[in-house]
């Protein structure tokens, strides 16, 4: 009885034993705190996933891989790199290797593949990006990409329309999107690019009717995708120029037919506070002292107040120019004063485009100014021969 009682005991103990070992071992697993980034497809159409950052209680990250669309059989090596997608960096994370087959992938880390420690709270302020590879053989060839940590895009964008310019049938955008750091990934779509050219491409300052120095140099558009990709954080000059900055912006985007051919522009599109607001009033321009010639001036409101004056004049003459002016009181009490010159109207073109911030004589006049405007316009033969007036209209307070 006595021995029933003593090995009772004894297991009663080694149970407790137990017990206590596995409270005092550590429970590792996820903490609830996760982050998700979407990795967009690149080179291969239709191969796109997600990345997701798990923490764990040991302050190591898990990081699982989602894609779609992938090749069965393949293997698909992935990294976190350096900087952001637009700008290509260094592998610094090798991430655990695509399944083709499940499009799977999953490692678990706590340090660089230099040994240096990192948790998750620095993968979510990581000046970074994922890569995801075709295969070993194929690194060139990304299938999906995306930006994360402090280089994730906020979901709040800006779209710039680029019109047509010197060449007929070219045109598109461009779409500035916020990061959380508060720079921007400046995305350039044109349509109709030259297949194997590579376009450049800039911000300038003033307005495209201004024409201005280069503030920022884009990566060229790409003539087979016409596309560009570019990370914006800083002006040429060093300058710091984020999302916002972008906003405010006086300058435009001139796109160039090649690096040879920088006079050619083939998109072109004013951004930031020079962007039209839709607001426009045209006014007639009828034929005057040669028959046949007449046109508009059409007047659109910009986001700073100013305008954007375009003179479009049928039956110029090739090889001309037509000084063009605002002249003061109406064309019932001509002459009056010149207030304002535009650009001369082109007469292979005849068109004219202006911006119109302030008078001849230094005083500022917006948008809605114009609209009452006490005048008329005179567009003249030429420099030389003013006298002969080719088209006239009232403007602002005199227009019918």
């Amino acid at each position: 009885m006595k021995t029933n009682y003593l090995l009772f005991a004894m297991l009663l103990f080694l149970g407790f034993a137990t017990s206590c070992n596995d409270d005092d071992g550590p429970t590792i697993g996820p903490t609830g705190n996760e982050m998700t980034y979407t990795l967009y497809e690149k080179d291969v159409e239709g191969i796109m996933g997600t990345a997701t950052f798990i923490e764990n209680t040991d302050n190591s990250v898990t990081i699982n891989l989602d894609i779609m669309n992938t090749p069965s059989g393949g293997m698909h090596p992935a990294h976190i790199h350096f900087n952001t997608a637009a700008e290509g960096g260094d592998i610094a994370l090798t991430l655990g290797t695509v399944n083709g087959d499940t499009g799977m992938s999953t490692i678990t880390a706590s340090q660089w593949d230099n040994g240096t420690p990192f948790n998750y709270d620095d993968l979510l302020d990581f000046d970074g990006y994922i890569n995801v590879h075709l295969s070993a053989d194929q690194l060139g060839t990304i299938v999906a990409q995306g930006d994360i940590g402090q280089n994730m895009l906020t979901g709040t964008e800006k779209q710039y329309m680029l019109n047509e310019r010197d060449v007929d049938g070219i045109m598109g955008t461009a779409t500035f999107k916020e990061r959380v750091n508060g720079e921007a990934l400046a995305v350039l779509m044109v349509e109709n690019t030259v297949p194997g050219g590579m376009h450049p491409s800039h911000i300038h300052e003033n307005t495209a009717a201004e024409s201005g120095d280069i503030a920022f140099t884009f990566n060229p558009v790409n003539g087979d995708t016409g596309m560009s990709m570019t990370n914006l954080a800083m002006l040429d000059d060093d300058t710091m120029f984020g999302y916002e900055d972008v906003l405010d912006f006086d300058g435009y985007i001139n796109v160039h037919l090649s690096a040879d051919q920088l006079g050619t522009i083939v998109a072109q599109g004013d951004i930031g506070q020079n962007e039209l607001t839709g607001e426009s009033t045209t006014y007639m321009l009828d034929e005057k002292d040669v028959e046949g010639i007449m046109g508009t001036l059409m007047l659109e409101e910009r986001m700073n107040g100013e305008s954007l004056a375009t003179l479009m004049v049928e039956n110029t003459i090739p090889g001309e120019m037509h000084p063009s002016h605002i002249h003061d009181g109406s064309v019932a009490t001509a002459p009056g004063g010149i207030a304002f010159t535009f650009n001369p109207v082109n007469g292979d073109t005849g068109m004219s485009m202006t911006n119109v911030a302030m008078l001849d004589n230094g005083t500022s006049v917006s948008y809605t100014d114009l609209l009452g405007y006490d005048g008329y316009v005179n567009v003249h033969l030429s420099a030389d021969q003013l006298s002969v007036i080719v088209a006239q209209g009232n403007v602002g307070s005199n227009a019918n």
